[in-house]
């Protein structure tokens, strides 16, 4: 058995503490450090896990194999450039920078040193995610709704790349082909940013997908609903369901019915398969489910449906006209 993998996560608020509790279980991970500005909180999360606490990530640079990039993102880039730099593999968190020059300097960064770059779209590890990629065939509409409460976290960037980079992620994985037209309109209400957008992407196979995502709603919901020509195929991320409809069942004197199945996935923690698929790839040298270039495909997506929503947001008239109309129809669902 190959020595474990020395490993560090650098930000520990709200999710980057999960990433030390996940490394400090896997039996191919030391975990040598946990890295926060605020000092009190890296102490703190460091006497949980076993491990030391630093307020600079330059005092691991050279020290461990691989880091999980947790930080908000703004540091995306700075903090993986230096591991990068340094020799280290990299998992970061998404959205992976905040412009596309900075995914591309990563990229290049990474396949220059022979190292891995992951990206953390935890999604792709849902077992239901999983899944559906595995009946998924040739879809031609995509309806997607993701709303969750409000959190005073993340509210750095837009709901869309809080949010919505998930399901771009999965379409653009799915779909396999990039969108030739995009439309959106947000609605910014509890900040400077849009906590509601609502965007849809036509293909060129023909597949159109439509997806909302909001940070406003009183109760948390992501479904998606894909339909292809042989099948309709409905996913509940947060209960981790799939219901699949393929074709219709007749029988002699009774009303025809659906073929309906509904599989059903071991249980498993997303993060965890997540962070251990990583450490995998670092130890095999292999290509993770979710590469720099993965990661820099949903940016892009976000970043085309985000600059659509900015443009939209400078008619002012539509601001006042669509607000209302948004948050009654998601209200409508609080029930």
């Amino acid at each position: 058995m190959s020595a474990p993998i020395k490993v560090a996560v650098v930000g520990v608020g709200y999710l980057g503490r999960f990433h030390a509790e996940k490394f400090a279980r896997l039996s191919q991970a030391e975990l040598v450090g946990v890295v926060d500005a605020d000092q009190e909180r890296a102490e703190s999360v460091a006497r949980n896990v076993g491990c030391a606490a630093y307020s600079d990530y330059q005092e691991l640079l050279g020290r461990v194999d691989a880091v999980s990039v947790v930080t908000p993102t703004v540091y995306h880039y700075e903090v993986a450039k230096a591991f990068l730099s340094a020799g280290a593999d990299v998992m970061c968190e998404k959205p992976m920078t905040t412009t596309l020059d900075e995914a591309d300097e990563l990229i290049s960064l990474a396949d220059k040193n022979g190292r891995i770059l992951q990206v953390g779209h935890l999604e792709r590890f849902n077992p239901a995610v999983e899944g559906m990629f595995a009946r998924a065939g040739r879809p031609m509409f995509i309806e997607v709704n993701r709303i969750a409460p409000f959190k005073a976290r993340a509210t750095d960037v837009d709901v869309t790349l809080d949010l919505m980079i998930h399901d771009l992620d999965i379409i653009l994985a799915v779909v396999d082909e990039e969108p030739v037209e995009v439309r959106a309109k947000g609605v910014p209400v509890l900040g400077p940013h849009a906590d509601l957008v609502n965007a849809r992407l036509e293909f060129p196979g023909g597949c159109v997908a439509n997806l909302t995502a909001s940070r406003l709603a009183l109760k948390d919901e992501r479904k998606m609903r894909l339909f292809q020509p042989d099948a309709y195929l409905a996913l509940d991320f947060a209960k981790r369901k799939l219901l699949v409809v393929s074709g219709v069942e007749y029988r002699p004197g009774k009303i025809p019915k659906v073929k309906a199945e509904r599989p059903r996935f071991p249980k498993s923690d997303p993060l965890e398969k997540e962070l251990s698929a990583f450490l995998d790839s670092v130890a095999n040298r292999s290509e993770p489910r979710v590469d720099g270039r993965a990661g820099r495909r949903a940016l892009a997506c976000a970043m085309s449906v985000r600059a659509c929503v900015e443009q939209g947001l400078c008619q002012y008239q539509d601001i006042l006209a669509a607000s209302p109309k948004w948050v009654e129809a998601l209200s409508t669902e609080e029930d």
